[in-house]
């Protein structure tokens, strides 16, 4: 069975919604949830991400919300944490990772935090049993592509394209996905450009797909009241869900 990994953007538009869409999310196909920590300057994700971004910073959003969604969802959805290093490192690392382990946060993907200034932190990653999500992107040599999944651990994300999140954009992917798989057996999951037009073609060779924008794209529909937008997310989950296992 194909994976589904689901990002929201964590405290939008408000935390107890954040609660119920994910909990809806993961009784909808949803295999694990990223909550993704709000920050001012998402690097890697695309306009619709970094608006929820935005608009979840002025409504207040703390890092104490993120802990109080993840109390409450991590017992019951597979939950990992998206964010800048800049959010987790401000928490102290040495503190975080043991309260993510406490709560029930299984991994974090963190897309700014390069591979050799992660190795810093492993044996606290291994310690606490949390999995610091490996990264490989198309521009990897496959020297490096070697170096960085030898020691990856629950799934490997698989930058589709070079770019943002959010686009479509399409390209052949099974050589970049034949040079991972030969050297791990972790579980391969691509991220970027997937949406429920794109699934069946992304997931070619994957063992799971992550998908961001696209949900974030309903969030952000101001003609839509909390209890349709959760509708059609839950709708989209089992769509794209059966899409990746026809």
């Amino acid at each position: 069975m194909k994976k589904l990994v689901a990002y929201i953007t964590s405290g939008y538009p408000e935390k107890s919604f954040s609660i119920d869409l994910a909990l809806a999310l993961g009784e909808s196909g949803v295999d694990t949830l990223e909550l993704g920590v709000p920050f001012s300057d998402p690097v890697a994700d695309g306009p619709l991400i970094e608006k929820a971004n935005h608009k979840a910073l002025e409504d207040g959003f703390k890092f104490t919300h993120l802990l109080e969604i993840s109390k409450e969802v991590a017992p019951k959805v597979d939950t990992l944490w998206m964010g800048y290093f800049n959010s987790f490192y401000q928490q102290k690392m040495e503190k975080l990772i043991p309260l993510a382990s406490k709560i029930g946060v299984n991994g974090l993907i963190i897309p700014d935090l390069p591979h050799e200034e992660a190795q810093r932190y492993n044996e606290l990653f291994n310690s606490n049993n949390v999995a610091n999500i490996s990264f490989v992107a198309p521009t990897d040599s496959e020297d490096r592509i070697k170096e960085v999944v030898s020691a990856s651990q629950k799934f490997i994300y698989m930058v589709a394209y070079t770019g943002i999140t959010g686009s479509g954009k399409a390209e052949d992917l099974q050589p970049f996905l034949a040079s991972i798989k030969k050297y791990t057996q972790t579980p391969v999951y691509v991220g970027f450009g997937v949406n429920e037009k794109t699934a069946k073609d992304k997931i070619k060779g994957a063992d799971g797909v992550i998908v961001g924008s696209a949900f974030i794209d309903i969030l952000l529909k101001d003609d839509l009241n909390y209890s349709q937008k959760i509708s059609k997310c839950s709708d989209l989950a089992t769509i794209i869900k059966n899409e990746i296992n026809l």
